[in-house]
This record gives structure tokens, C-alpha cells and sequence, in this order.
């Protein structure tokens, strides 16, 4: 599941619910929302080592992409490169997400950067 967007696109994505989704090998992520999205896959950016700086604060204005309001439930993925990646802007963080019932499998942990009002409930992710 991808939820993208960068600096400059605006918009706003919102009210989405997510139920019963299986996922078997997923390359990188298995849920991912990333607002800092530059045209490259997730498998590109890791292996190019790019970096975005999400600590600069930048000022909100209708270009500002906002991502809320989303539901995720009933997920299972046997298999990933990374659980998830949640990555906000800091003016502008990825907010009111609900995770409940979600089981991951994946090489690497789930990172959240520039977020707020994430709720998880029976989430468990098995690193492998």
C-alpha cells in the first residue's frame, strides 16, 4: 500500500478505509506513506542511499500535501522488505492513521518520522 506525495503537489488525501488486504513478498515496503516522493520507487531511493531532509520546516501553503484520516484494518503481509515507512513533513505531518489487526513479516522494522495521532491496535510485525 503507497500513499505518496512531495512538497509542492498539495492536495489533500483523506477518509480512506482499508480492510482485508493479503500481501505475499513485497520487495520494500509494505505500507508506506511517503511525502517526500521524488519519482523514484522505494527500491531506487534505498539503493541510490537517498536521503530527504525531513527535519526543514517549511511554510504551509496550498502546495502543502496533507495525508489524514486513514484507516487500515484486517492486514496481513508474509513477506517484505520493510513493514512500514511512515514519512510527514514537519510542517505538515501524516495524522489520524488507524492501524488495527495488521501482521507483518519483513527484514526490517517499521519507521515513522514527522506523524501524529497513529493508533495501532493488535499490531504485531515479525523481523526476519
Amino acid at each position: 500500500m503507497r500513499f505518496k506525495s512531495t512538497r509542492g503537489r498539495g492536495g489533500i488525501v483523506e477518509n480512506i478505509f482499508i480492510d482485508d488486504v493479503t500481501m505475499t513478498d513485497i520487495a520494500t515496503d509494505a505500507i508506506t506513506f511517503n511525502m517526500y516522493y521524488g519519482g523514484k520507487s522505494v527500491a531506487e531511493m534505498l539503493a541510490d542511499g537517498d536521503n530527504p531532509d525531513n527535519s526543514t520546516k517549511m511554510p504551509v501553503t496550498e502546495e502543502t500535501p496533507i495525508f489524514r484520516h486513514i484507516d487500515i484494518r484486517n492486514v496481513v503481509c508474509n513477506g517484505a522488505g520493510r513493514a512500514m515507512e511512515f514519512n510527514g513533513l514537519p510542517e505538515m505531518p501524516i495524522e489520524d492513521i488507524t492501524l488495527e489487526n495488521v501482521q507483518i513479516i519483513a527484514k526490517k522494522d517499521a519507521v515513522f518520522t514527522n506523524y501524529k495521532d497513529v493508533k495501532k491496535k493488535n499490531v504485531n510485525i515479525v523481523v526476519k
